[in-house]
């Protein structure tokens, strides 16, 4: 899921350091947990890592089809989309702040770097879709401070999609994440995470002035596609073409070679 600029004032805390958490690297390695978030008061989340380290599953790929042109995945966990899409030819780049992440999907062949979304990004403004997935909706515990900085990442009119809750909640909260077989305490301190449904994403956005696009749900999973409202400016950053790698040069790239959007 989700190394070490400064942050400007007022800038939500970056992502938490998932790469200190001896329970998350062990079970990216392992391709399985358990594995949990576990709130201040002792209640448990699990999270699927099963599935995040299996190949993109139909569900995925629905997502995946919807994406338009460059993407940028934050949070890619061990890379599984990052993954497909390249193996699609795609113009895509993961982002994590764990390095067992990143290494498991650059061994996939996609490209990743050891970045939080807080931190500068190669292609600021010129991404066409950003990807949210595994309630990576909830980096930095602050929905409308991530909002804004996915909006700054996206071209004019680019596509955020968004895996929400799948109940009604709209909730910060601090976790740690623990694996509760091993009988250690958890590593770390709790760091600040949200839990947001499709109804609460929705008014936020809307109220930053996204535009809905689109909302879907699979079985238990829900997402939520949102366009930027964003307007092309004279000053943005020109294109690097340079800096691209297309799909005919080879897919596993190191990790300090990002790709970037023409």
């Amino acid at each position: 899921m989700k190394g070490a600029a400064r942050l400007a004032p007022g800038r939500p805390s970056p992502a938490p350091a998932w790469e200190t958490s001896d329970p998350y690297a062990a079970a990216l390695r392992s391709g399985h947990g358990p594995l949990y978030l576990r709130r201040t008061d002792g209640w448990l989340l699990p999270l699927e890592v099963e599935r995040w380290c299996a190949r993109a599953d139909a569900v995925d790929l629905d997502v995946l089809d919807r994406c338009e042109g460059a993407v940028l995945d934050v949070g890619c966990g061990p890379g599984r989309l990052v993954a497909e899409l390249a193996a699609r030819g795609r113009t895509v780049l993961g982002i994590d702040v764990s390095e067992a992440a990143v290494s498991r999907t650059v061994g996939l062949g996609g490209q990743s770097l050891r970045r939080s979304v807080f931190e500068p990004l190669p292609g600021e403004g010129r991404w066409d879709t950003v990807l949210l997935m595994d309630g990576n909706v909830g980096i930095g515990g602050d929905p409308r401070a991530l909002l804004g900085r996915v909006a700054a990442l996206l071209a004019p009119g680019g596509l955020l999609i968004a895996e929400t809750a799948p109940v009604d909640v709209d909730e910060r909260l601090h976790v740690q994440l623990v694996d509760v077989t091993d009988g250690r305490p958890a590593s770390g301190s709790p760091f600040p995470w949200a839990r947001i449904g499709t109804r609460a994403l929705l008014r936020r956005a809307g109220a930053a002035g996204w535009r809905t696009a689109g909302q879907w749900g699979s079985g238990e999973r829900r997402f939520v596609a949102l366009r930027s409202s964003r307007r092309a400016s004279s000053s943005a950053e020109p294109p690097n073409s340079a800096a691209v790698i297309s799909s005919q040069r080879p897919r596993k790239p190191s990790a300090d070679s990002p790709v970037t959007p023409a």
